[in-house]
């Protein structure tokens, strides 16, 4: 599939402020995914300078600064055309290994995936709701990775209902799951925090899904992977209940949600500031 997608984020201000640097993650990835075409970037007021950089966690952003420019707005837009590549989502062949849990993964292999490993929200460890519901899972699906992973996107599409919340950090896995509604960054942690009790390496994901295309109402996305040893980073998305596939497309991804916000930054003065964005996603056949 093709996407032309435009986003525009609008901040605006009470009185003037001066903007301090920003960084912006709103270019979607390249790779054996999808393929980035083109993107477009344009900033209102104009930046002094911006540098192109690639983060801790591998994901292209673009940080640019202001000055000493006092303005009373900053609008963002990004134009991006992307083509993305898997049909089959469960395309993969998973080393013998890793076909029941809890995995046992070697070494050097737990080391450099232990940040994706870690509780989220509970500073002592795991959510134990989260302990709890992957119990649950693995009992009813004996232990097969697959069929766990599966069952838990449904299990939390079935039973969570989406709610639109734009600000905000994610809540706790325990108050998503408790009150059985979240928004998709939501979800997505509730997802992420059940992988990683049953020690499934998970991390989180933003973008944008194709979702209805007759729809005007569009929002930024949100969904977690799960790295599978022989698989690599697999994507779920337990708002829609779908295995990751060419209707996603990925702009950035960490262990913490805060690191693949798309703008982050901030400003100097006593305004207060309000946020809007619009959203374009038009689908169209790959040639």
């Amino acid at each position: 599939m093709q996407y032309q997608i435009v986003h525009k984020t609008i901040y605006t201000y009470s009185q003037p402020i001066t903007l301090e640097p920003h960084t912006i993650r709103l270019r979607p990835r390249s790779d054996g995914w999808q393929t980035l075409q083109n993107f477009e970037l344009e900033i209102l007021p104009t930046p002094v300078s911006q540098s192109q950089i690639i983060d801790l966690d591998g994901n292209a952003a673009i940080k640019v600064w202001f000055g000493s420019q006092t303005t009373e707005l900053l609008e963002i837009q990004t134009r991006s055309q992307v083509e993305t590549h898997c049909t089959n989502p469960f395309g993969f062949l998973l080393e013998p290994w890793a076909n029941k849990l809890p995995i046992d993964y070697p070494t050097s292999l737990r080391s450099q995936l232990q940040p994706y490993l870690q509780g989220y929200w509970n500073t002592a460890g795991i959510d134990p709701i989260a302990i709890q519901l992957a119990q649950e899972i693995h009992h009813a699906q004996n232990g097969e990775t697959v069929g766990f992973l599966t069952a838990l996107n449904e299990r939390i599409y079935q039973n969570c209902q989406q709610v639109i919340r734009e600000t905000g950090a994610p809540l706790p896995p325990s108050i998503t799951w408790t009150e059985k509604s979240g928004s998709c960054r939501d979800s997505a942690i509730l997802f992420m925090e059940v992988c990683r009790a049953i020690g499934l390496a998970a991390r989180f994901v933003s973008g944008y899904q194709e979702g209805d295309p007759d729809a005007n109402d569009r929002h930024l996305h949100a969904w977690a992977e799960v790295f599978l040893p022989g698989g690599g980073w697999r994507g779920f998305d337990p708002t829609h209940g779908l295995a990751v596939a060419d209707g996603h497309i990925a702009v950035a991804a960490s262990a913490i949600p805060q690191s693949a916000a798309p703008v982050k930054g901030g400003y100097k003065g006593k305004a207060q500031s309000e946020l809007k964005y619009k959203l374009s996603i038009q689908p169209a056949m790959g040639q």
